[in-house]
């Protein structure tokens, strides 16, 4: 026997998808090269994880001067991990803007398994035409809904119907700012839950120290699909910690069909490979879940608060209130300098705990 019986055996299943090579990108500015793809990709494989998504952070077609360009492009990195999968599946991840149907039919040349479709928690009909050709063309899409903190369960629930209705096989929501509390996801779990028949997922961000909790708490309130990364290797604070979540959903009575030994091996492997180091809990990071603000626009806050002299603080808590988004990280620079302008924080941008 590899690993211990955590008696979970006969509990339900739950399938864990793993974007360590997809939103880790975003913690080293997309830089991971084909060696360390290749090396990552055959440790989960060999873990068994079901799922392992590649692509820059942003997604396909997303590699530009404004969110960074990738070391290696979209070709290389899925003919890379194609050839290094046995067993698992591979995924990718496309907002569209980003990408376009000409980068999804690429994407099928090189044998993905599963797409997932991204937009914005109230904007679920932007990806009405990419899951359309996704189900034309028999492959298996999921569609996901990014900053969802900022919609109520029943408007989540609505999107998820209509996501359905467009082709989606899978439908779920991103703590894309790592906002919630276990209370938050449950609700919002539930409610799409009922009105879906085709499984849910959950991907958690670590801003408030709450992704394996959060995670847990999906998958008791009905998600059978839940996201996590090899040492939570993601934007900001990070994300679920796949090697954490998994033994602790195992204890717990749920069957994910991971090796734990192998998939502690992986997550080794991971940060010795992958990153300088795992992501941290900063204060940066607690702010920017406090304000619920992606995590991608930290490196990007800092930045440009030291050059105009703010607090980055004051900056996210401000764009917590304009209710900014990604894609909108252009705003960054109208914050601080209005920040500037005022000699501090506006009034009533700070939040009280």
């Amino acid at each position: 026997m590899t690993q211990p019986d955590h008696g979970g055996g006969g509990g339900r299943p739950v399938l864990i998808h793993d974007p360590s090579l997809r939103d880790g990108h975003h913690a080293v500015g997309h830089q991971l090269s084909r060696e360390q793809l290749r090396a990552y990709a055959s440790a989960a494989d060999s873990a068994g994880i079901p799922v392992v998504e590649v692509g820059h952070g942003n997604g396909l077609g997303a590699s530009s001067l404004q969110v960074g360009r990738a070391r290696v492009s979209d070709d290389e990195m899925l003919s890379t991990v194609r050839e290094s999968l046995v067993h698992s599946r591979m995924g990718v991840f496309m907002l569209p803007g980003w990408g376009a149907v000409r980068d999804l039919k690429r994407a099928i040349d090189h044998g993905v398994d599963l797409v997932r479709i991204g937009t914005h928690c109230t904007e679920g009909n932007l990806a009405e035409r990419h899951l359309g050709f996704l189900r034309e063309a028999g492959v298996d899409a999921h569609g996901v809904l990014l900053m969802s903190h900022m919609a109520s369960p029943q408007r989540l629930a609505e999107e998820c119907v209509r996501l359905v209705e467009y082709g989606a096989t899978g439908v779920g929501i991103l703590d894309s700012a790592g906002q919630y509390l276990p209370g938050d996801v449950a609700e919002r779990i539930a409610a799409i839950s009922a009105a879906v028949t085709v499984p849910v997922m959950f991907h958690g961000h670590n801003n408030l120290g709450m992704a394996v909790a959060n995670s847990v708490a999906a998958a008791e309130a009905g998600a059978g699909i839940i996201d996590a990364c090899a040492r939570g290797f993601g934007a900001g604070a990070g994300n679920t910690q796949i090697e954490v979540v998994v033994p602790v959903l195992e204890r717990l009575g749920f069957r994910t069909g991971i090796d734990l030994y192998k998939l502690l091996d992986a997550a080794d492997i991971a940060e010795r490979e992958l990153m300088d180091v795992p992501p941290t809990i900063d204060s940066i990071g607690i702010v920017s879940g406090l304000a619920g603000v992606f995590s991608g626009f930290k490196k990007r806050v800092l930045e440009i608060s030291k050059r105009e002299g703010v607090d980055p603080r004051d900056v996210f808590f401000e764009l917590g209130r304009l209710q900014a988004v990604a894609g909108q990280e252009d705003l960054i620079i109208d914050v601080a300098q209005s920040l500037r302008a005022a000699g501090g924080a506006r009034e009533g941008s700070r939040t009280r705990v």
